[in-house]
């Protein structure tokens, strides 16, 4: 499989090895049999139980996460899904290492949520944007607004959604920037991955070219370049007219359907080749002049 490489290989070889331990002391020694205890016992023998339990418990989840990151699968939506799986994982190693932890040192967990009390807990740990954060991305992926794989673009940051978690999303641009946003933060969003998008050449040709002639032959040149870019362009690219009439050229507008991620590459590609085919038409680029009048 694509993403069982070395490092993966030796992290799944070293949890196997740190689960195996953890669960054969953990049966010696009745650690995984969860009782109410009253008293609390700090003992140096519930110390290395409630040590050994947090070693199992997070070579189980490293496991899976790894298990669950091997699979490289084409869909977005299952990307996401793997993804938000992944975070919450951690999150539940956490806190089964946290309740496992202290009923294994003798306190009661169910006397301390009675008397507490859910709501108490939220508000004393500050935990609102939190819950905002879980709220809102469990939304978003239900009503599908973006996935894993997709190109979005936020407060003005354009890249590609690397992962979705449980609190925070991760997009990285071009230049390997990555920006973490929070959940509740991702308003406004502009999915550039629904729809084909369009790249644009703006070329300038000189006033003195024959238009008609040219206009004519442009179909044709417009056919050579899609099919030398067959894998990037959805279809030939097209000709829009004239879109200005600029001080010291013409500016003909050139547009072509490709990929989202393709869109400054098309835009590149189509102006290398669009200089290349009026070149051997006989047509150059011009370049800014100035004329200069004298009444003498």
């Amino acid at each position: 499989m694509k993403g069982l490489n070395k490092a993966n290989v030796i992290r799944l070889i070293v949890c196997l090895i740190l689960l195996v331990i953890g669960v054969s002391v953990g049966l010696l020694t009745n650690l995984f049999t969860l009782q109410d205890l009253g008293d609390i016992k700090l003992d140096i023998a519930s110390i290395i139980r409630a040590c050994i339990m947090a070693v199992a418990v997070i070579a189980v989840e490293t496991l899976l996460v790894l298990l669950l990151g091997l699979p490289k699968p084409k869909s977005h939506r299952v990307r996401s899904v793997l993804s938000i799986i992944s975070s919450l994982l951690k999150y539940a190693a956490g806190i089964i290492i946290l309740c496992w932890g202290l009923s294994i040192i003798g306190v009661n967990i169910s006397t301390i949520v009675a008397s507490v009390g859910i709501l108490a807990l939220i508000i004393g740990f500050s935990a609102e944007s939190l819950i905002a954060d879980v709220v809102t991305g469990a939304f978003m992926i239900f009503e599908n607004q973006y996935n894993v794989g997709d190109i979005v673009e936020v407060d003005a940051f354009r890249g590609t959604v690397t992962s979705i978690g449980i609190r925070t999303t991760c997009i990285t641009d071009v230049g390997g920037n990555v920006k973490i946003v929070n959940n509740s933060a991702m308003k406004n969003i502009l999915n550039r991955s629904d729809k084909v998008s369009c790249s644009i050449s703006d070329f300038c040709v000189p006033y003195g070219t024959d238009f008609e002639q040219l206009e004519s032959r442009i179909p044709e040149l417009m056919q050579s370049i899609y099919e030398a870019h067959t894998d990037m362009m959805k279809n030939p690219p097209r000709y829009l007219g004239i879109q200005s009439l600029a001080d010291s050229a013409v500016v003909l507008r050139f547009m072509v359907e490709v990929n989202e991620k393709d869109i400054y590459t098309g835009s590149r590609v189509l102006n290398h080749d669009l200089l290349l085919g009026f070149r051997r038409m006989g047509v150059e680029c011009p370049f800014p002049q100035l004329d200069v009048h004298s009444k003498q």
